[in-house]
């Protein structure tokens, strides 16, 4: 009796683990592979807006530049990567201003007088916290400088205020201000060309995902 027992339960469970195994694979089903995506750098989207400031109250006057190089460029599945490795070279004889007099003051007595023929902007730390550190050189001069920036959507943006007295620039704000007092003396008399400028860049890098 007891050795049919014995086979009853074997019998039993033999069947009750193919019944488990057979559920287990109607419940299976196929897992899709994650997208792999790759960016890289896309120069037709890039832009860089800066905003000088004259009159005491600091009446904004804006401009950008219609020479922009990127160098340092890879391609990566990290997007972050590929903005710590860039490097923008602005030629300062293609400021932009919508006013072509004003262009030539410009470049002649603010970058001619610092010995100013291109700025570079080297992108050297984009923090957790949403600030984001610059390397710039200007007129033979580099130094850091720490905005705000946002990535989303693969679309980057740095803000910040630049203080071009800290690049040894003023000798170059005076002489333009000197050549243009009329046109930057305020309602209350005083004649004033900030040395605050604002920044403004922004890219969208290009996705290619399989």
């Amino acid at each position: 009796m007891m050795k049919y027992t014995l086979l009853g339960c074997a019998f039993a469970l033999s069947l009750g683990l193919t019944s488990c195994s057979g559920s287990d694979k109607a419940d299976e089903t196929p897992t899709e592979e994650a997208a792999a995506c790759f960016y890289s750098y896309n120069p037709g989207t890039t832009v860089l807006e800066w905003a000088s400031y004259k009159f005491t109250e600091k009446k904004a006057v804006k401009g950008t530049f219609t020479s922009i190089e990127a160098t340092g460029l890879t391609e990566s599945d990290d997007p972050i990567s590929i903005l710590m490795g860039m490097t923008l070279t602005m030629k300062t004889e293609s400021v932009e201003s919508q006013d072509p007099s004003r262009n030539e003051k410009i470049s002649r007595l603010f970058f001619g007088t610092i010995g100013a023929k291109e700025i570079t902007a080297k992108i050297k730390m984009l923090g957790d916290n949403g600030k984001a550190t610059l390397e710039i050189s200007l007129g033979g001069m580099t130094g850091e400088l720490e905005g705000d920036y946002t990535f989303e959507d693969n679309v980057f943006t740095f803000d910040a205020a630049m203080d071009v007295a800290n690049w040894n620039a003023q000798n170059g704000i005076d002489a333009l201000n000197a050549e243009c007092k009329d046109l930057h003396t305020g309602p209350d008399g005083v004649s004033k060309l900030w040395s605050e400028v604002g920044l403004h860049f922004s890219t969208t890098l290009k996705s290619d995902c399989k």
